[in-house]
């Protein structure tokens, strides 16, 4: 049985936005047993927070661990930042479900975001992942969306068409039980194939799917850059007609042609909430995102999947209509604008890379990189394609600061790492230095927030749209997920360094029990697989 603990001399943030008061905390089997002054102190260890924060552990609304989790169970990059719980499964990339005949498609699609996936790391269900990920342990909680793609791959692989009713039945049929078993709703990916490929009433029927079975929908909208406020507009529509809660993932407007709209979309969102639609969103606190290479190439040209798209980049006369797309952004889905016309080669960092070969090109901007090789920019994104099988990650800077602190201290929001972990690349440092960076230089030099809000951000309003209603807050009777912070914490990853763990948190709780004790971490195992209530 595990010991009980009581924590001393703490300004206790609860995560209602509250403002913080000293006071004591006893755990107690795994909850919390009681919160005050001078609480009894008899068969429990006792930690002195000498005057530090303890907050709920925090909530990362929107991530990409899924894989990670499999193979590094315990997540220390997110555990050495105070997250107890995760949430996987979005922008439509799952690992289930995944009949026998689509293991392979998945298994491609999956890879293309994160790197080569097994095939025993795909699953043909919500429980299969679950049990993968419980046996042995885990050291966090996660959370489970299931991805669009995975069902559109199981039902009518890469085709660019709209489904037919009896497809739309059937992936339906394979989304209801994934819920029912515990996974968290549906992830929508509408800029990545095939996820992109799907229209209204496919989109809706899904959506009316999820709100049967009790779940949320999740959304990669269909643009970022000037389509914005369209592809929010399409979102409200699916959310309005299904009668689903939603969440708009990592709220952004991308390249400088198309800032300031942010404010728009706040008020569009406000007043859909007024309408009585339930809507929130996610976003990091980081003005470049991070993708895959595809995302540099229209939807379109992905119809089939990957090789024949490098059958479409053979040939010179749709080459040459790439190239001029991609660099002009003229031709192509008229609903996508090309990022390279956007933001140019030089705002495209190359942050993963699978093929040995090209290893060395990792850290680089695509100009430079290119200009080493003596190739054109877009020669190299083809020789990405073909040589390292679609799976090149890229941090892309393209958000405007005004915008980013617009979305960010919306009430509305919640925060998402939305980090891409493949351990020996360079990955965006938000994903070891997310949260850390809104408690500490965010709130504490550019004073963006309260303290006490920004925890409110990354716990209660997590916790409270998926459902997870014993977590987020400091209450007795909650699960004891905590996290012990000094007001001196800051983050330290940077884009030219992004592998570097934060400071000023020293002890992580997952249900009583440490994952991280003094900055350490402990090697325990005490997460869960979250369902939802």
């Amino acid at each position: 049985m595990t010991q009980d603990l009581v924590v001393t001399g703490a300004r206790i943030i609860d995560g209602t936005g509250a403002p913080w008061f000293r006071g004591d905390l006893r755990v107690s089997g795994g909850r919390i047993a009681g919160i005050g002054t001078n609480l009894p102190k008899t068969g429990a260890d006792v930690l002195d927070a000498a005057d530090r924060y303890l907050a709920p552990g925090f909530i990362d609304a929107h991530c990409h661990d899924d894989l990670a989790f499999l193979r590094e169970r315990e997540r220390p990059e997110k555990a050495r930042q105070g997250v107890t719980s995760i949430v996987t499964g979005n922008c439509s990339f799952s690992l289930y479900p995944a009949p026998p005949h689509a293991v392979d498609l998945l298994r491609g699609h999956f890879s293309g975001l994160l790197g080569e996936t097994a095939r025993e790391e795909v699953f043909a269900d919500f429980g299969g992942y679950k049990t993968a990920l419980e046996n042995p342990g885990i050291a966090l909680n996660l959370v489970s969306l299931v991805g669009h793609a995975a069902l559109r791959l199981a039902v009518m692989g890469y085709e660019k068409r709209p489904a037919t009713p009896d497809e739309i039945r059937a992936m339906q049929v394979l989304l209801a039980p994934q819920i029912r078993a515990g996974a968290a709703g549906l992830s929508l990916g509408l800029v990545y194939p095939p996820s992109a490929f799907a229209e209204l009433p496919e989109l809706v029927a899904l959506a009316e799917t999820v709100r049967d079975e009790g779940g949320i929908l999740a959304a990669h909208v269909r643009s970022y850059e000037a389509s914005l406020l369209r592809s929010i507009a399409e979102f409200i529509t699916i959310l309005r007609d299904s009668r689903v809660p939603g969440l708009l993932s990592h709220l952004q407007s991308a390249g400088r042609p198309n800032w300031g709209q942010i404010p728009k979309a706040l008020a569009l969102l406000e007043q859909t909430r007024a309408e009585g639609i339930d809507i929130s969103f996610d976003m990091y606190p980081y003005p470049a995102g991070s993708s895959y290479m595809l995302q540099l190439l229209p939807p379109s040209a992905q119809e089939g999947g990957l090789d024949a798209l490098r059958a479409r980049l053979r040939n010179p006369a749709q080459h040459a209509a790439l190239k001029q797309w991609v660099e002009d952004g003229q031709g192509g889905d008229t609903h996508i604008q090309s990022k390279i016309s956007l933001i140019g080669w030089g705002n495209v960092l190359i942050s993963g890379v699978t093929n040995p070969s090209l290893k060395s090109l990792e850290g680089s901007r695509m100009d430079a990189a290119a200009a080493q090789l003596g190739i054109d920019p877009f020669d190299l994104l083809v020789r990405f394609v073909e040589e390292d099988e679609g799976q090149t990650a890229i941090v892309m800077f393209q958000q405007s600061e005004d915008d980013l602190h617009a979305a960010c201290c919306h009430r509305l929001h919640m925060v998402g790492s939305d980090g891409l972990p493949r351990p020996g690349t360079r990955p965006h440092p938000r994903a070891f230095g997310t949260f850390p960076r809104l408690i500490g230089p965010l709130r504490r030099d550019k004073g963006w927030f309260t303290l006490e809000d920004a925890v409110r951000r990354m716990t209660s309003v997590a916790a409270q749209r998926f459902s997870l209603h014993s977590r987020g807050l400091l209450r007795p009777g909650m699960i004891a997920d905590m996290v012990l912070f000094e007001d001196a914490v800051t983050d330290h990853a940077t884009f030219e360094d992004p592998v570097q763990a934060p400071s000023g948190i020293s002890d992580v709780w997952v249900a009583g029990q440490a994952a991280v004790a003094d900055g350490q971490i402990t090697g325990r195992l005490p997460g869960k697989v979250l369902g939802r209530g």
